[in-house]
């Protein structure tokens, strides 16, 4: 395959970024996403040029790290992570373009490498449980109801990639706050905070200037994981459960 590749270019933060064109050729319909930006940057470095920083880590769909718009969508034409994108998604003369995840709460640090450490702060808000640490409990020590235990797991498989924010046109993380706080809340270990998570989090989602949710459901479209919508109204009950009666002490 050959391609042409509009990929966004920024020396870091605070300089002006711009779309670099490059041509790509061999490329093997087999190949991920990744790999074929890795070759770009195979020849690049052989030219003496720059090579186009991107993030990545496992390339297994799991950690989250890979963060690239394609052609205007969060990790590109199918329902998954860029890593685990292949070439064969798209065709041989198609043009490109590649750019990072657009959100003013996600500054760009270089090229497609964006800082999302606000969610790693939201996390830090309430993102945990104070049960006592040590050997593993016994499995039936704590009853868990099968549809909550299932509704955990489904929420739990968040990987903070933040598509649903790069995809949200208010930039919100609405869909990735919720997932982390309901997969916690509906569980008896995470009752304890129940209240505290949700109001913590949600204020600290508000401080690193992420936008307001209008429910336009872009985020649960473009989330890799399948994080539905109605996650957001699972969470928005529980912050105003928690308002109430945070006003009643």
């Amino acid at each position: 395959m050959k391609l042409t590749l509009r990929v966004w270019r920024q020396k870091n933060a605070d300089a002006d970024g711009a779309m670099s064109t490059y041509e790509v050729d061999g490329i093997s319909p087999d190949m991920s996403f990744l790999e074929m930006l890795d070759t770009l940057n195979e020849e690049l470095i052989l030219k003496g040029e720059d090579p186009v920083a991107f993030d990545h880590d496992c390339r297994e769909g799991i950690c989250g790290a890979c963060s690239l718009v394609i052609n205007g969508d969060a990790h590109g034409p199918e329902r998954t992570t860029t890593c685990q994108l292949h070439m064969r998604s798209f065709e041989d003369g198609d043009t490109i373009d590649v750019e990072p995840w657009r959100a003013a709460a996600f500054p760009v640090v270089k090229d497609l490498v964006v800082d999302r450490s606000a969610f790693d702060r939201i996390i830090q808000a309430g993102g945990y449980i104070t049960a006592p640490t040590g050997a593993a409990p016994e499995a039936h020590s704590t009853p868990v109801p099968k549809p909550d235990a299932d509704f955990a797991f489904e929420h739990a498989e968040c990987i903070g990639c933040g598509a649903c924010v790069a995809a949200c046109p208010n930039g919100a993380a609405m869909l990735f706050t919720s997932a982390k706080i309901n997969h916690l809340n509906v569980l008896p270990q995470g009752a304890p905070e129940r209240e505290t998570r949700v109001l913590d989090m949600v204020a600290q989602m508000d401080e690193e200037g992420f936008g307001g949710c209008t429910l336009t459901g872009e985020c649960a479209t473009a989330c890799p994981k399948g994080i539905p919508l109605m996650s957001i109204t699972g969470m928005n009950k529980e912050w105003l459960r928690a308002t109430r009666k945070a006003g009643k002490r």
